[in-house]
C-alpha cells in the first residue's frame, strides 16, 4: 500500500522503500537461501581440491607448476562463465542460468572422478569452474536487486557461505582422511550433495529483473558505464584483493604441510571459520568506518598475516599469522562487490560480473606463478645446500613429487623437507607485497570521500 512521501507498507505493516515494495512478489528469503547453498557448492569444489592436490600430484605425477595449472582451469572457468552469463541475466533469466550451473557442477564432478589422464582432469576441472562462475554471475545481481538498501551487508552475509563452504568441505575431507583413509574420488563426490539441494530449490521459483533493468537503463548504457575511469580503477583493486585472498588459499594445504608439518587444510578451515562469523557483521562495521576504511584495515592485517606465514615454521606463530590473515581477507570480495554496486549501479550485472571475473583471472595467474616460485625456491635451496639431491628430484627441468616421494625414510629426506619449507614460504612472501599496495590505495580513497563529506551510495531512479 503506497503512503505519502514515496513510502510503502510491506509485510507485517513495516514501512519500506519503493524498491523493497516492488520485489515482494518474489520469495526473496527462499532465493537468498538457494543462493547461499549454490555458493557453498562452489566453495566445496575449492576446499576439497585444496585437500586432494597432493593426491592428484601423486596420482598423475604432476609437478607443483602442473598442479597450479589444475587451479588455473578451476579458476579461469569462473571468469569465462561470469563474463558470458553476467550480461545475460535479464535475457536468459537468472533461474535458467542457475539451473545450468547445477548441471555443470554435477557433470564436472563425474568427469573428474572418471578422469583417465591429466588432460581430461583439466577439462573436467574447467567445467566445474564454469559452473562456479555461472553461480557468481547470477547470485550477486540477484541479491543486490532483492535487497537494494542493504547491498554491502547482504552481499557479505551471502559470501559468508563461501568460507562456510570451505569449513564444511575442509572439515569433511580431513575427517574422511582421519577416520576412513578414503581416496580423493570419494572426497570430491561430496560436491553432489549441495549441488542437488540448490538445484531442487530452484524448481518453481520466480526471479526478478535486475536492478539496472528495472530502472530502465539500456544494455548499451550498461556497457558504457563499465568504461569509466573510476570503475576501471576499482577493477584493478579487485585483482589485487582477489590474489591476496584466494592466491594463498590455493596453496595453503600444500605450503603449510611443508612449512609447519601439519595438514594445511586445517588452517584453511580455521581462517574460513573466522571469515564466516565476521561477515555477518560487515554492515555495521562498514557503516561505522566506511567501506574504504574497512578495506584499508583488511589490507593492513592481510599484509602482516602473509609476511608472518612466510616466516612461521612452527605451529604457534603459524596460528597467530593465520588469524591475522584470516581476519584481514574476510571482507575483501563482498565489500568490493558492494562498493561496485553502490557507487556504479549503472554497470548492472555486467559490472558485478566484470568485478568477479577480474578477481578470478588475476587469481588464476597467481596459482601457477606461486607454484613456480614454490618449485624454483625449493630447487634453489637444494642447489645451495644439497646439490646432490637436485638430480634426484628434478626431471626435465621440473620438480617431481613422484621422485621426491622415493626419498621418504632415507637420509636425504630432512634436506628435501627443508628445501620444500623454504620454497613454500617464499611463495607467500611475494604475495604479501599486494596488500601493502592496497593499504595506500584504500587509504587514499578513504580520505578522499571523507573530504567530500563521507561515502554515499548512488541511487538509480526509474
Amino acid at each position: 500500500m503506497p503512503l505519502l512521501g514515496g513510502e510503502f507498507i510491506g509485510k507485517g505493516g513495516r514501512i519500506v522503500s519503493k524498491e523493497e515494495f516492488t520485489i515482494v512478489a518474489y520469495n526473496r528469503t527462499h532465493l537468498f537461501a538457494a543462493s547461499c547453498i549454490a555458493l557453498v557448492t562452489t566453495a566445496l569444489s575449492f576446499s576439497i581440491r585444496v585437500d586432494i592436490l597432493k593426491d592428484l600430484g601423486l596420482h598423475f605425477n604432476l609437478s607443483h607448476e602442473q598442479q597450479g595449472l589444475i587451479f588455473l582451469m578451476h579458476i579461469w572457468g569462473f571468469p569465462i562463465a561470469i563474463l558470458l552469463m553476467g550480461p545475460l541475466c535479464d535475457t536468459l533469466g537468472m533461474g535458467r542460468l542457475l539451473g545450468l550451473a547445477c548441471l555443470g557442477h554435477i557433470l564436472g564432478t563425474i568427469f573428474t572422478i572418471l578422469a583417465p589422464n591429466f588432460p581430461v582432469l583439466l577439462a573436467s576441472t574447467l567445467l566445474i569452474g564454469l559452473a562456479n562462475g555461472t553461480v557468481e554471475a547470477v547470485i550477486n545481481p540477484l541479491i543486490a536487486t532483492l535487497y537494494p538498501n542493504e547491498k554491502i551487508h547482504k552481499l557479505n552475509v551471502l559470501h559468508a557461505w563461501w568460507p562456510g563452504g570451505l569449513v564444511i568441505g575442509g572439515s569433511l575431507a580431513a575427517l574422511l582422511s582421519a577416520l576412513f583413509d578414503v581416496g580423493w574420488q570419494v572426497k570430491i563426490s561430496l560436491i553432489f550433495i549441495p549441488a542437488i539441494i540448490y538445484g531442487v530449490m530452484l524448481i518453481g521459483q520466480k526471479f526478478p529483473p535486475t536492478e539496472r533493468a528495472a530502472a530502465g537503463i539500456s544494455t548499451g548504457e550498461m556497457f558504457k558505464a563499465v568504461l569509466t575511469p573510476g570503475f576501471i580503477g576499482l577493477l584493478l583493486c579487485m585483482c589485487m584483493t582477489a590474489i591476496t585472498e584466494l592466491g594463498p588459499d590455493q596453496w595453503v594445504g600444500s605450503v603449510l604441510t611443508d612449512t609447519v608439518g601439519i595438514r594445511g587444510v586445517l588452517f584453511l578451515v580455521y581462517t574460513a571459520g573466522l571469515m564466516f562469523v565476521l561477515r555477518f557483521f560487515a554492515g555495521p562495521i562498514a557503516h561505522a568506518i566506511s567501506p574504504f576504511g574497512l578495506l584499508g584495515v583488511c589490507a593492513v592485517l592481510s599484509a602482516v598475516g602473509l609476511f608472518g606465514l612466510s616466516y612461521a615454521f612452527t605451529v604457534g606463530p603459524a596460528i597467530v599469522a593465520a588469524t591475522l590473515f584470516g581476519v584481514g581477507k574476510t571482507f575483501f570480495w563482498p565489500t568490493m562487490l558492494g562498493v561496485a554496486s553502490e557507487r556504479f549501479p549503472r554497470t548492472g550485472s555486467l559490472g558485478l560480473a566484470m568485478m568477479g571475473a577480474a578477481g578470478m583471472i588475476a587469481t588464476g595467474f597467481a596459482g601457477p606463478i606461486m607454484g613456480r616460485i614454490y618449485d624454483q625456491g625449493t630447487i634453489a635451496h637444494l642447489e645451495q645446500h644439497a646439490p646432490a639431491l637436485v638430480a634426484k628430484v628434478v626431471k626435465e627441468g621440473r620438480y617431481s613429487p613422484e621422485e621426491a616421494k622415493k626419498l621418504e625414510g632415507t637420509p636425504d629426506e630432512p634436506a628435501l623437507k627443508e628445501a620444500l619449507r623454504q620454497g613454500a614460504a617464499l611463495s607467500f612472501r611475494y604475495v604479501a607485497i599486494l596488500p601493502c599496495i592496497l593499504v595506500v590505495v584504500f587509504g587514499a580513497a578513504f580520505f578522499y570521500f571523507k573530504a567530500k563529506g563521507g561515502y554515499t551510495a548512488v541511487k538509480l531512479t526509474t
